[in-house]
């Protein structure tokens, strides 16, 4: 799916290269002594002289960085080849460089971003994008358990991938725990926040039915078993607490850049 832009990655390669060479070439420098002629126009000094003379600023400046030494009779011009433009070469490192992410479809702020609006909407995308490979892999493993799916009435094995990533297992676990207040899968949660299937269901038999963890660890009270007072005392915290802060990613700009100022 990324094919189309190997040629522009390429092109990247061979600008990044042509710009190394270029700040290499900045850091050189030449030094060079030019002889006067008589007013006849000869040489005031003959060969061996200025060889010598030569020899002498090489030996000095031999143990200086990017220094080379040139020794001539001829006049010496600096020719520069380079664009006299406001354009520098970083903004044309730049220019190629989106050159490929546009290509590709796929956002630079996701390795590079300096908002988070635009992060999140990015990371969106390209999750949904590989969320049809997943579907390809689920298709790939129910086909290896075919063969054990010849008696569906007794047992039937399926494969199922939770679309969880790095950036949203989190969301997706709490939201799973919603979905077990009506009566959905207990064990989807802790299997969203990378824990086995296996280990949800031994730990449970472990601290439910062996350790009687269940009377040692009483959960706190919800609203719905407070009583009236309780609950109006409940009420009034709220009230004092207000609303919580929302995390970092679902600010908008404005508001993050309202608190740096700030501080």
């Amino acid at each position: 799916m990324f094919a189309a832009i190997i040629p522009h990655i390429i092109d990247l390669a061979d600008a990044q290269e042509l710009d190394r060479k270029k700040m290499e070439q900045q850091l050189l420098r030449v030094v060079v002594q030019q002889f006067p002629f008589d007013k006849n126009g000869d040489p005031m000094l003959d060969v061996s002289e200025m060889a010598q003379f030569h020899t002498n600023a090489v030996n000095m400046l031999s143990s200086a960085i990017g220094v080379n030494v040139l020794t001539t009779l001829a006049d010496v011009k600096d020719v520069d080849m380079s664009d006299k433009g406001n354009v520098s070469s970083v903004d044309q490192l730049n220019k190629i460089e989106r050159t490929v992410y546009n290509e590709a479809g796929v956002s630079q702020m996701q390795f590079n971003t300096d908002g988070n609006i635009a992060l999140e909407k990015s990371i969106v995308n390209d999750e949904s994008t590989m969320y049809d490979l997943l579907l390809q892999f689920e298709e790939y493993a129910e086909g290896l358990l075919e063969i054990f799916n010849k008696n569906p009435k007794k047992l039937e094995y399926r494969v199922q991938f939770l679309r969880t990533t790095g950036y949203n297992y989190k969301e997706l676990a709490q939201l799973y725990k919603d979905q077990t207040m009506l009566g959905y899968s207990k064990m989807l949660p802790p299997v969203a926040l990378g824990q086995s299937q296996l280990s949800v269901i031994m730990t449970a038999i472990l601290e439910n039915d062996i350790m009687n963890l269940v009377d040692v660890f009483v959960p706190p009270q919800m609203s719905s078993t407070m009583s009236g007072k309780d609950g109006q005392n409940n009420q009034s915290d709220k009230k004092q607490q207000g609303r919580p802060e929302k995390p970092d990613d679902e600010k908008a700009e404005k508001t993050i850049a309202n608190r740096e100022s700030m501080s």
